[in-house]
Order: structure tokens, then sequence, then C-alpha cells
């Protein structure tokens, strides 16, 4: 193998939940957006308070929180953005990631003791514009999901920046992200962090001449679905990634769940340190690939990483996700011979649960329902109120199994076919 750098493993969080989740099930770091200026307003992102926790929280494992601020700003914007740095600065936040010019300047006057990373939106595509935002003042650039890993090796040697490359999550069909589908179907701007993703929508074609006569393109029994893209999963270039000077690995998804934050930063997390630990005997684990497609996901594809892709590598004809596995429960702790779970879907004795080993072990342990009781003490035939608190007895052999581990942990069941 060519010399190797450890990168810093980055995952999402939409909220303080899914932070604690990415640490511990192995996130070096992890971005967030605050209630303002953030390019995915559909989380449930972070009070200037909660910032201040989380930076608290990831500090006190030694990791590092990012705080986006990656809008494309309006005039209306620029009002309130000097407090808004001024208080992310406050809250001790690890670095800001912005796109815009404008929002950068301000950042270096409000917020000038905090690292500045250039999103992924601002179109960073060759190793001269990310030189000069090194020379502007940035510390780090996000490579557009549009260049290839050989690109990107080059950029990361050229421009005097450390650089970060999407690895993982959903891709979008418009470049670097910049889309105005949404802003001119709904008003919703996909630039200042409401996307709307009529992407996803179903089309058809129809011809100037016959009004009314809609023909279809590509079309499966649910429609057509021309401007959806797969999912990117890079876990098989792995160490060609770890050979191109890259400093950070990004998994996309700020709006996803907590298993999906869990089980995807848990895999690369294994996948990365192994590759270390083994040198020359590495190989990518199937176990690996078989757990990222128990996740919901679109058809994987390795996007633009190794050549210019076909069509058949960028779309699909459903825009429905895979979903092999129920995410069920959170385990907020453990109490005396209890595991204390807060519901996120139905479950009920005899079913068979799957609680997510964070690594170094991984894998995952098997917990069978036997019975479930609510806060009360009384027995239940079901959990299915949402974010029901529920206790479910261990055994002497689970307790000892788990402790290892300490909460969150995510609990998972295969997912029941709905007839």
């Amino acid at each position: 193998m060519n010399t190797m750098s450890k990168p810093e493993l980055l995952a999402p969080a939409g909220d303080m939940e899914k932070l604690r989740v990415a640490f511990n099930y192995g996130a070096d770091a992890v971005y967030v957006g605050g209630k303002d200026f953030s390019l995915r307003a559909a989380a449930g992102n972070f009070t200037m308070e909660e910032l201040a926790e989380a930076a608290d929280y990831a500090h006190s494992f030694g990791k590092k929180l990012y705080l986006a601020v990656n809008i494309f700003a309006r005039n209306e914007d620029l009002k309130a953005l000097p407090d808004y740095l001024r208080q992310a600065a406050s809250a001790r936040v690890d670095a800001l990631i912005v796109s815009d010019l404008g929002v950068f300047d301000l950042a270096r006057q409000y917020a000038p003791v905090l690292p500045l990373h250039i999103s992924t939106q601002a179109n960073n595509v060759n190793w001269q514009s990310a030189a000069m935002w090194a020379r502007l003042g940035a510390q780090r650039v996000i490579l557009g999901r549009e260049l290839s890993l050989a690109e990107a090796t080059q950029i990361s040697a050229l421009s005097g920046l450390e650089t970060e490359y999407f690895v993982h999550g959903a891709m979008c069909m418009a470049y670097s992200g910049r889309c105005l589908m949404s802003s001119f179907f709904t008003g919703r701007d996909a630039n200042r962090g409401d996307c709307a993703q009529p992407c996803r929508w179903r089309y058809t074609v129809q011809e100037e001449q016959r009004p009314g006569e809609y023909m279809s393109v590509e079309e499966d029994a649910r429609g057509s679905y021309i401007f959806n893209s797969k999912d990117l999963c890079l876990i098989d270039a792995l160490p060609q990634l770890l050979t191109a000077g890259i400093s950070a690995l990004k998994i996309e998804g700020r709006n996803k769940s907590a298993y999906y934050i869990a089980n995807v930063t848990r895999v690369y997390r294994q996948a990365i340190d192994a590759v270390f630990a083994e040198g020359e005997g590495f190989s990518i684990r199937n176990e690996w690939r078989e757990e990222l497609a128990k996740i919901s996901h679109r058809e994987y594809t390795q996007g633009f990483a190794f050549a210019k892709t076909a069509a058949q590598a960028q779309r699909y004809t459903s825009s429905d996700p895979v979903r092999g596995y129920d995410f069920v429960a959170i385990a907020q702790r453990i109490e005396a011979g209890w595991l204390v779970l807060e519901q996120r879907n139905h479950f009920e004795p005899g079913d068979k649960l799957e609680l997510l080993l964070p690594p170094p072990c991984g894998g995952h342990m098997d917990l069978p329902v036997t019975e479930l009781y609510n806060e009360q003490g009384q027995k239940l035939s079901a959990a299915v109120h949402p974010r029901q608190t529920v206790f479910l007895p261990l055994t002497e052999g689970q307790r000892q199994k788990l402790k290892p581990w300490a909460p969150p942990l995510v609990l998972r069941r295969p997912a029941r076919i709905i007839k």
C-alpha cells in the first residue's frame, strides 16, 4: 500500500440525541446546523444553548463539533448573521462550514477565532480555487461530489488546505447541490435550507403539439423518476481513499435517523481502523457491505470516484428506498436488571431485537423480547406510543455482555412486511 494517513471520520447529527449516537459509534467529529442559516432546515437543529452543550460534550471525549452556516445568504439574512456568528464562537464550536463569500467575510469579522471550512456548495472542484480559499484564510475545503479520487488527491497535494470528501449518503441531482427546482415549484429555497425534494417526484413528457398527451420516460409501475440519483457508498474504495491525502471522510445525512447514523458510522469506523491494523493483509469484509444494506437506502453507486459514470450509475426507476430493518428504540440507560428504552417503532413480546454494538467490537447482540413494562411497572402487550419509555428485563448474562458499552445504543428489528 502507498503511504496512508488516518482521516477524521465526520458524521452528521440533526439533534442532540443523534450527536451522542454518532460519537458513541465512532465519529471523530460531528457536523450540525443551528436553528438558522443551515442547509437542512428540516432537521431538528440546535439552539445556541444546545450548541454550547454539544460542544462541551464533544470536547469531553476529545472530539470536535462543526457548525454549518452554509446557506447562500440574501440581503435580509445579513442583519442577523453577525450576532449569530458571535454566539457560535461563544458556544466554542470547532469550525464553521460556509458556502457564501459574504458569510465567509462576516465570519472573519465576527468570529475570527473559528476556523472556516468551505462547503461543497461552493463548487470546490480544482486545486486553484481551493488555494484561493487558503489565501483568504480557510482551513479546509469540502470537495464537490463531482470529483474523482484522482482529482481529490491532486487537490489535497496542491491546495495547501485540509480536504474533506463525501463517502456515504444521498446524492443530489444538481451540480454540487445548487438546485433551483424547489424554489421554482414550491417557493421553498434549497439554497437556504428548505428543499422540497422535487427531484423525487414523478414526471412525464408532453410534446408541444399534443397537449394533454403524457408520455412516460423509463417508467415503472409507479411512475418516472428521471431526476433521482442513487445513494453514494465508497466502502469498497477505502484503501484508495486512505492514500489520497484526504483529511476527513464525510457521511451525509443530518435528516437521517439515529439508526442510520449509528450503523453507517460504526461500519466506516471499523473499516478505517482495520486498514491501519491489518496493513497489506486488509480486505473489505462482506459483513460491512451487508450492514450498509440494512439501513434505508436507495441503490448504491460509487458516483464519480473512479470514472465518468454512465446513466445507469446515477438514475434508477423507483423513488422508494430499500429498507431491510426497522429502527425500533434507543437504549437510554441500564438500570438494575432493566434496559430502559425510548420507543421509535412498534415492537412487542415475541420480537427478536438486535442491539447495535459500537466499535471496536461492532456486530450486534440479540435481545429477544419476553416481557415489556411501562414506567408504572405495568406489563405491556406492545410498545406503540411514539417515544414511550419502556423497560425490557435483562438476564444476568445479558447484563454482563452489555457492561463494556454505554448508552445511547440503537436497537433494530428486521422490517415487517405490511400486506
